[in-house]
């Protein structure tokens, strides 16, 4: 049993305060000992790293020896990459990463949501240090595979992670320094990857993390400029358009986002089908309209006459992935899938565990452990409901009559949206909520 109690999340570890970066491996490397014997650690252990190490034990990872997956092909690279959001963001990783990690004699390393290592530049002899990790183009680098380390524990935690020499669960690891950083769709949160700064632990500096997470929050806060200024040109393109339609319409973008709207109001996202195409489809919110191409976007009718709902009868959340949740919903109109936020993730599965419904109140303790924050819940549940449609119901919020709901969980239990710390979730996986 790993023991961790006692140390803070933020608490200073030992190499930050250590000149001599032998002497701080070594005395990493007793702490690793002792926790993993059981006992209490001589010089205390981040829970970061204690709380990997208990997931990735419960995983059968050898902490001697890591597991190796096969990295994808190079047609099965370059079409993860090609689809990739990640590849509008290497322009800035590049411009203001590559040269410190080439400074430091570090590499930079860019991964898709799922741990597969997409991008990786840096010095040709830190390349092949790296090789023989098996820290590759194609490689999966998640806990599950490797341990503990900067990128697969950034994808759970959802935050900046330092993992330093023997902080590594997998010994053959302890050599290696790592600082990862997770890169979010700036619009809904949705989890795009990690950028990570990795190398022979010699080269670690403790700036190296805040340096990667500073690069992490500026790439975003481009890509969201990028999309305003998106949303601008086909507002401007569709006006005309759309001022000699008659009836409902919406000016959304190839991802759904609105960015224009006659006789309705404008909603912040349309739930477009994964790979929309002209002609008439079914929308949760608006049911049966018709999809015509625009530059850049399409352009949404409503449909005016019979009913615009029809009524779902299924809805699958699949929470099976570590790092991808999504809803489906099914029905006499065909069925709809939706890749869920964070938050919305956690409402759904605790509306799918109380078919009997949950107050604000009530959910406001499940999510938060607070029963005040019932103002955040109301909000949630309104966004969630303007995507779902006549799925949710209210007084209580519950899914709707009729519906039957499928919940697929995890292999393991401590899978189940491993980023969260609400109460509820905390629960679903077994575990006694934090106090």
């Amino acid at each position: 049993m790993l023991s961790t109690r006692h140390h803070d999340r933020t608490r200073t570890p030992v190499l930050t305060t250590a000149l001599d970066s032998r002497e701080a491996a070594r005395r990493l490397a007793s702490v690793r000992e002792a926790a993993l014997a059981g006992d209490d650690p001589p010089d205390g252990l981040r829970t970061v790293i204690g709380e990997s190490w208990r997931r990735v034990l419960g995983q059968g990872v050898d902490p001697d020896r890591d597991r190796r997956e096969r990295p994808l092909s190079l047609a099965e690279l370059e079409e993860r990459r090609h689809h990739s959001q990640l590849a509008q963001l290497l322009p800035v990783l590049h411009a203001r990463l590559l040269p410190c990690a080439e400074a430091a004699q570090q590499i930079m390393v860019v991964t898709d949501p799922e741990g597969r290592v997409l991008w990786r530049e840096g010095p040709a002899a830190v390349r092949r240090m790296a090789d023989r990790h098996g820290f590759e183009p194609g490689a999966s680098w998640t806990e599950d595979v490797v341990g503990t380390n900067g990128i697969g524990t950034a994808l759970v935690t959802r935050q900046p992670v330092l993992v330093h020499s023997a902080e590594h669960y997998v010994r053959s690891h302890h050599q290696w320094t790592c600082a990862g950083a997770p890169l979010h769709d700036p619009r809904d949160g949705r989890l795009l990857g990690v950028v990570d700064l990795s190398g022979p632990a010699r080269s670690f500096h403790p700036t190296t993390l805040p340096l990667v997470s500073a690069v992490a929050r500026l790439a975003e806060c481009e890509q969201r400029t990028a999309h305003l200024a998106a949303l601008d040109r086909l507002r401007a393109s569709a006006a005309p358009l759309l001022a000699r339609l008659g009836g409902r319409a919406l000016a959304v973008d190839r991802d759904g986002w609105t960015a224009a709207a006659t006789g309705t109001a404008p909603p912040d996202r349309v739930a477009l089908p994964r790979c929309p195409q002209a002609g008439p489809l079914w929308l949760p919110r608006y049911g049966l309209c018709v999809l015509e191409p625009l530059p850049g976007g399409w352009l949404v009718r409503i449909g005016d006459d019979g009913p615009l709902d029809p009524a779902p009868s299924r809805v699958v959340l699949d929470f099976g992935c570590r790092t991808r949740r999504t809803v489906t919903v099914s029905g006499p109109a065909g069925s709809w899938s939706h890749e869920l936020s964070p938050r919305h993730a956690e409402v759904l599965l605790v509306l799918a565990l109380h078919p009997e419904g949950r107050t604000s109140a009530q959910l406001s303790l499940d999510l938060f452990g607070d029963a005040g924050r019932t103002t955040t819940v109301r909000a949630e549940l309104s966004r969630l409901r303007r995507t779902l449609g006549c799925v949710l119901s209210h007084r209580p919020y519950r899914f709707a009559d009729g519906i039957e709901v499928t919940l697929h969980r995890p292999p393991h239990p401590t899978d189940l949206l491993p980023h969260s710390t609400a109460p509820a979730v905390l629960t679903a996986r077994g575990h006694a909520p934090r106090e």
